[in-house]
């Protein structure tokens, strides 16, 4: 069963062009994993530093690879992350 990541992140406008040149890195890598179904990255409308990120993988073991990437952890875990002032996950099965 295929599985969705739905991550709503918020940064300050100040942060916004670091985090936004990140999201898109990652997006090319992470598009380019076996297991990987869809990565989209939105800007938020009328909230600036605001992004929203869809993500499909084939499996829930599909998205622990992505989770374990080299690429995940220098553009997610390291450059993305300490920049949020807010970060929330939904996790789903797709039906």
């Amino acid at each position: 069963m295929a599985y969705a990541v739905v991550a709503h992140y918020r940064c300050a406008p100040a942060d916004e062009a670091t985090v936004r040149a990140a999201l898109l890195r990652a997006r090319e890598s992470t598009r380019a994993e076996p297991a990987n179904l869809l990565y989209e990255v939105h800007a938020v409308a009328g909230e600036p530093g605001g992004f929203l990120l869809y993500e499909r993988y084939t499996d829930v073991a599909g998205f622990e690879a992505h989770k374990a990437a080299g690429h995940f952890k220098e553009l997610i875990v390291e450059t993305v992350w300490p920049l949020l002032s807010d970060r929330t996950v939904t996790f789903a099965e797709v039906l």
